[in-house]
């Protein structure tokens, strides 16, 4: 994937629930789900991780959105 929107189409297409992922500016789900990976842009780049418990948790941080979104999507198993 090389961007967030298409990231996004192939999770849906993939059938991954909508509550296991968050995508800053694409999907942000309401109410916001207790626990999700995420994507979304950070102070150093792009940053992948895993929100728990009301706090976000940074995995990796990227240098290009499509390296964020390929690692994402390998969290999620598709």
């Amino acid at each position: 994937m090389t961007d967030r929107q298409s990231l996004e189409r192939a999770l849906r297409e993939a059938g991954v629930p909508a509550a296991y992922y968050w995508i800053e500016g694409v999907h942000e789900p309401a109410p916001t789900p207790p626990d999700f990976v995420y994507l979304r842009r950070g102070a150093d780049g792009w940053e992948t991780g895993v929100y728990e418990r009301g706090a976000y948790e940074p995995v990796a941080t990227h240098d290009t959105e499509a390296a964020a979104c390929a690692h994402l999507r390998g969290l999620l198993g598709v």
